[in-house]
């Protein structure tokens, strides 16, 4: 669904300015007014890490006029395999700081902002309440959370990303916009999940290219904000599956059901063996493999009608990482409200990992 423009245009910009976004005013749907629209937006950015270095690049390319990074940590070696923004002569020096040259470098005419420190609960609301944005390139659910509440409270939008190995999820996080229904992060995800129960980029691993293209598409969504074009991701989350060469778009929405949805570990082999399975992915990855038993409900089938569709004392829901089938168990609980309805955690991808040790 369009929405309105986020910001108002800016009297005017520069000369040189002008020929510097020239490629970009040229697109109809920018133009000379989107353009200055950039000019005059306040973007704060979470981090500048996997996802924060390639969007704050391409955010000072898009030449947006201010924008501030939150960060209070230093640049390490190990950051250099998806962290375009640092050079190895970085290392050991704040990554605000580095950032922050990098962006002026790029954008002379972007202000740049550096807010050296730890985003909390406490300090979030403040810090945002002077942005018309914010964007998360965070890796911690702590620090996730905080800005997600924050930016809840404010009614700022939250143009969000999340990456680990190689899938990688986006939405836009939005709790007063100016058309369509309100979503936040805890309408999605109600609380954090338990520690140590999703392992972080450190344990996991991450593929480092992946991280630039997710970051181009959380630049894209806060230009499309920004600017008013074309329709931005409200309501829906896109997950990209690189190793799959795939993209996937998964509808959201408030979760009024969401105590009646656990969570099934893939070692708890006793409880996935005498539940019912269903498996939401496609039919092309059910065919490389399935768990023993499972029945196959693809996703649009599941949205489409998940009140028809069989349940067990126990049912377990599975994709092949996990975002689609959130989905799924939200649409049976809302039919099947007296079901216990669980996620696999990690999905067909962790349980084929576990069983081929």
């Amino acid at each position: 669904m369009p929405i309105s423009p986020l910001v108002e245009p800016a009297p005017s910009i520069r000369a040189d300015e002008r020929l510097r976004a020239s490629r970009q005013i040229r697109l109809p749907e920018i133009g000379d007014a989107g353009q200055r629209r950039l000019a005059n937006a306040r973007v704060c950015v979470i981090g500048a890490g996997g996802l924060g270095s390639p969007v704050l690049r391409y955010l000072a390319a898009a030449g947006g006029g201010v924008i501030g990074g939150v960060g209070d940590d230093v640049v390490d070696t190990s950051n250099l395999q998806r962290q375009i923004v640092f050079g190895a002569d970085d290392v050991g020096r704040p990554k605000a700081a580095v950032a922050a040259e990098r962006v002026r470098d790029l954008s002379p005419r972007t202000e740049v902002i550096e807010h050296r420190l730890r985003l909390t609960n406490d300090n979030a609301a403040d810090l945002f309440a002077p942005y018309d944005l914010v964007i998360d390139g965070s890796d911690s659910f702590d620090t996730r959370y905080a800005v997600a509440d924050a930016c809840a409270s404010l009614g700022r939008p939250l143009v969000w990303g999340s990456v680990l190995r190689f899938d990688a999820q986006a939405t836009v996080f939005w709790s007063a916009p100016p058309a369509g229904a309100p979503i936040t992060l805890r309408d999605v995800f109600p609380a954090p999940p338990p520690a140590g129960e999703v392992p972080n980029c450190a344990e996991a691993g991450v593929l480092g290219a992946l991280c630039g293209q997710l970051g181009g598409i959380l630049v894209t969504e806060a230009v499309k904000l920004i600017c008013g074009v074309g329709d931005p991701l409200l309501n829906r989350m896109l997950v990209l599956d690189a190793l799959g060469s795939r993209v996937d778009e998964v509808p959201i929405g408030p979760v009024a059901t969401a105590a009646q949805i656990g969570r099934v570990h893939v070692d708890d082999s006793e409880t996935i063996t005498r539940a019912t399975l269903l498996d939401v992915r496609n039919l092309d990855e059910v065919a490389k493999g399935a768990l023993p038993g499972a029945r196959h409900v693809p996703l649009d089938d599941m949205l489409a009608d998940a009140g028809s569709v069989p349940v067990g004392d126990v049912t377990v829901v599975y994709c092949q990482r996990g975002p689609r089938s959130r989905a799924a168990a939200q649409a049976l609980a809302a039919h099947h409200p007296d079901t216990d309805i669980r996620v696999l955690l990690g999905g067909y991808a962790a349980w084929a990992e576990r069983n081929t040790l």
